[in-house]
């Protein structure tokens, strides 16, 4: 009856543990928190056509069309955050996605 005892007590504490380490969905606050890329005031024009042209290779940007819901303000630093945006939110919101050659910013602010 110990033994019944004592295995239960052991697998209430692995349970115990296991709900500290893996605790809902997510693996650390920041993964938690709502994150957004954005280009840099700072970036040069140059970097940001190239910044639109790859991230627009590799995810949809319909929405920076003429006709779509983020074209406007129509500005190059304006479109390149949304292309940014897309392909960061695309694939996975880590933080190397949002690198673009050191012209993307992480916000917590959404912001459009």
């Amino acid at each position: 009856m110990a033994s019944t005892h004592a295995i239960f007590l052991s697998f209430l504490h692995f349970l115990l543990l296991l709900s500290y380490f893996n605790y809902g969905e997510c693996s650390g606050l920041t993964s938690c928190q709502k994150t957004w890329c954005v280009a840099k005031a700072s970036a040069e024009d140059r970097d940001l056509d190239d910044i639109i042209r790859f991230a627009c290779s590799e995810t949809n940007c319909d929405p920076i069309q003429a006709d779509g819901p983020c074209f406007d303000p129509n500005t190059r630093i304006s479109h390149a955050s949304v292309a940014m945006n897309l392909y960061y939110q695309s694939r996975g919101r880590n933080l190397w996605n949002c690198y673009f050659n050191g012209s993307g910013l992480i916000v917590l602010t959404d912001p459009s």
